[in-house]
C-alpha cells in the first residue's frame, strides 16, 4: 500500500544517495517501516495573538492524529505566518496583511517542495491564510486539503448580538455622541468572545465557503464554528480523505477548474461575500494557470442573485447558517436551480453533485436567512465591476442595493485613511460627499489596506446611506455602505484617482457599471501632465520588495510574476 500511495516521496535511490535525510527522519522518531510511507505536510497558521488563529495549532494535532490513525501515512506539522486583519485595520500594520497572503503561499510551497512531502493539509483561519494556502496548493499540485479553523460565536451585550464590526461601528457612534462611555466599553469588551474567525459573511467566512464550493475542503468545513464538536471530528476525518486522494492521484489542478472557480464565485455572490474574493480568486486562478478576469466575475454576478441575509448588511451570522443545513444546503439549492456545476471533483474523491446529494434541503418556511431565488434581496450579485474615466482598468464595488444603486456627489479627498476619521470626528464629512481615499493601493499604501475602520465609523455616524467612499485600497468583508475599491490604475502609478480634486463631481452608477469624474479629457490630461509620482514609502525589506513585484488589483496583486 505504501508504494501505491507514494507518488511524490523520495525513491529508494534518493534515500541511499542522501543518507543524512534518512538519519534525520530516524532522529525525529520514525522507524524503518515508516520510510516508505507517504509523508503529509500539515501547515498550520496558528499563533496566540489572534482569535482567528489561536486554536489552529491544536486543530493541527487532531489532523495529525487522523493522518496517522491507519498507520499508512506520516503526518508532519509545520508552521507559517499570519496577520490579523481585525487587529491591523485602521493602523499601519494593515500594510502587511495582503502581502502576508503571498508569504504564506511561498512558505507552504517552499516547505512542501523542499521536503518533498507527498501531500499537504493546510489548517487556516484568518482572511489571507486561505487564499495563500490555496495558491500554494495550486503551484505544488500534489494531493491537498484545506481545513478551516471555523467561525467565531457571536458576542453579546445588553441583549444585542455583537461581532468585530460592532466594535468599529461603536467608534462611529462615539464620534456622533450616540453612545455612552459605559456602553462603548461594554461593546468593545464583549464583541469577541473567543476563538474563531470574524462571525459575519466577512472575508474569512467568504473564502471558507467559496473554497468548500470549489472542492478543496470537506463538506461543512466552512459551517462549523471553531468551538463546535464537528470541527474536531472534521480534523480527524482528514486522514481518510487524504489517503483517498493519494490512491486516486487527485491533485488541486484536477479540482481547480474554470467550472469550480465559477462555483466558488457563485457562492460568493449568493451569500453576499467580501469584495476581497475578487482579488483572491484572480490570484488563485493565476496560480493554477487558469484564465479569470474581472469581467468573468461580473458575468457571474449578473446571473446569480444575492439571497443571504447575513452580516454585515443583514441580520444573521455564519453560526446561524449551520442551523439551517450549512453551506452544503445552500449549494444544494443553487445546484437544483442550475447555478452550480455538479460534475466538478472535490477532495472527497467524488463529484460535487454526489457530495450534495447527502446535504439537507433548505426549508423556506422555517428559515429566513436564505431567500428563494424568485424573491431575492437583490436580483443580481452585490459585487459589481465598474469602469470609467476614474477606473480605466476596473474597480470593484460592493453594492447590495440597500443604499441605492447610484450616487452622485462632490469629492472629499483623503490622502490617508486616518484623515477620514479626523474629519468625521470634526464633522467635516457631510451628506453628499464622495470620500476619496487614495495612495492606498498595493504599491502606494503599500499593501492595499482595508477600509473597515473608516466604513464602520461612517455607518456608526449614521452616514452609511448619505455618503459614498471610493479608494485604490480595498475593503473588509465587514464593510457595507456605498463603497468602491480596487480602483486601477492606482494613484501611485498615476491613475486618474490621483488627479481628483476636492469639489469634483463624481458619479457611481451600478446600473451602467460606471465610475466617472465629471471633468473634461483636456482637464484630465493637464492634471496628469502636472502630476509627479511620489517616492515609494519603502525601498527595503518586505514592503520594499512588495512595491517592486506586486501586480495591480485587477491582476490579483500577485507577486510571483514580475
Amino acid at each position: 500500500m505504501a508504494t501505491e500511495l507514494n507518488r511524490f516521496s523520495k525513491t529508494l535511490t534518493q534515500e541511499v544517495t542522501n543518507p543524512a535525510a534518512q538519519a534525520m527522519l530516524y532522529g525525529i522518531g520514525l522507524k524503518e517501516a515508516d520510510m516508505e510511507k507517504p509523508q503529509i505536510g500539515i501547515a498550520s497558521t496558528g499563533y496566540e495573538g489572534n482569535t482567528c488563529n489561536m486554536h489552529l495549532n491544536g486543530l493541527s494535532v487532531y489532523v495529525k492524529q487522523g493522518v496517522q490513525a491507519n498507520n499508512d501515512m506520516i503526518g508532519l506539522i509545520f508552521n507559517t505566518i499570519g496577520v490579523s486583519d481585525g487587529m491591523t485595520n485602521g493602523n499601519d500594520g494593515m500594510r502587511y496583511s495582503l502581502p502576508s497572503r503571498d508569504i504564506i503561499a511561498d512558505s507552504i510551497e517552499t516547505v512542501v517542495a523542499a521536503q518533498w512531502y507527498d501531500g499537504v493539509i493546510a489548517v487556516v483561519g484568518c482572511d489571507k491564510n486561505m487564499p495563500g494556502a490555496i495558491m500554494a496548493m495550486a503551484r505544488l499540485d500534489r494531493p491537498a486539503i484545506m481545513v478551516y479553523g471555523g467561525t467565531i460565536r457571536s458576542g453579546h451585550y445588553k441583549g444585542q448580538k455583537l461581532d468585530i464590526v460592532s466594535a468599529f461601528e461603536a467608534l462611529g457612534k462615539k464620534f456622533a455622541n450616540n453612545i455612552s462611555d459605559e456602553d462603548y466599553k461594554g461593546v468593545i469588551q464583549n464583541a469577541i468572545p473567543g476563538q474563531g474567525a470574524c462571525g459575519g459573511m466577512y472575508t474569512a467566512n467568504t473564502m471558507a465557503a467559496s473554497i468548500e464550493a470549489m472542492g478543496l475542503s470537506l463538506p461543512f468545513s466552512s459551517s462549523y464554528p471553531a468551538t463546535h464538536a464537528g470541527k474536531q471530528e472534521e480534523c480527524k476525518k482528514i486522514g481518510v480523505a487524504m489517503k483517498r486522494l493519494l490512491e486516486l492521484n487527485l491533485t488541486p489542478r484536477d479540482i481547480i477548474t474554470k467550472e469550480s472557480l465559477e462555483n466558488a464565485l457563485t457562492v460568493v455572490m449568493a451569500l453576499g461575500g467580501s469584495t476581497n474574493a475578487a482579488l483572491h480568486f484572480l490570484a488563485i486562478a493565476r496560480a493554477a494557470d487558469l484564465p479569470l478576469t474581472l469581467d468573468d466575475i461580473q458575468e457571474i454576478s449578473n446571473r446569480v442573485p444575492f439571497i443571504a441575509d447575513l452580516k454585515p448588511s443583514g441580520k444573521y451570522y455564519m453560526e446561524d447558517i449551520l442551523e439551517i443545513g450549512g453551506v452544503p444546503a445552500v449549494m444544494k439549492y443553487l445546484y437544483s436551480k442550475g447555478l452550480i456545476h455538479g460534475e466538478c471533483l472535490t477532495v472527497t474523491g467524488r463529484t460535487l453533485a454526489e457530495d450534495l446529494a447527502e446535504a439537507p434541503d433548505l426549508n423556506f418556511e422555517t428559515q429566513k436567512i436564505i431567500f428563494p431565488l424568485e424573491s431575492p434581496i437583490k436580483s443580481s450579485g452585490h459585487i459589481q465591476v465598474l469602469y470609467g474615466n476614474l477606473a480605466p482598468q476596473g474597480s470593484v464595488a460592493k453594492i447590495t442595493g440597500k443604499e441605492g444603486l447610484t450616487f452622485d456627489g462632490e469629492a472629499k479627498i483623503c490622502e490617508h485613511e486616518s484623515e477620514i476619521i479626523t474629519m468625521l470626528s470634526q464633522g467635516e464629512i457631510k451628506e453628499g460627499h464622495v470620500v476619496v481615499i487614495r495612495n492606498a493601493g498595493p504599491k502606494g499604501g503599500p499593501g492595499m489596506s482595508e477600509m473597515l475602520k473608516p466604513t464602520s465609523a461612517v455607518m456608526g455616524a449614521g452616514l452609511g446611506d448619505k455618503i459614498a467612499l471610493i479608494t485604490d485600497g480595498r475593503f473588509s468583508g465587514g464593510t457595507h455602505g456605498f463603497v468602491v475599491g480596487h480602483i486601477t490604475p492606482e494613484a501611485f502609478d498615476g491613475g486618474p484617482i490621483a488627479l481628483v480634486k476636492d469639489g469634483d463631481r463624481i458619479t457611481i452608477d451600478a446600473n451602467t457599471r460606471q465610475l466617472i469624474v465629471h471633468i473634461s479629457d483636456e482637464e484630465m490630461a493637464a492634471r496628469k501632465a502636472a502630476w509627479v509620482q511620489p517616492e515609494p514609502k519603502f525601498t527595503k525589506g518586505m514592503l520594499g520588495r512588495y512595491i517592486r513585484t506586486v501586480k495591480s488589483a485587477s491582476e490579483g496583486c500577485v507577486t510571483d510574476e514580475a
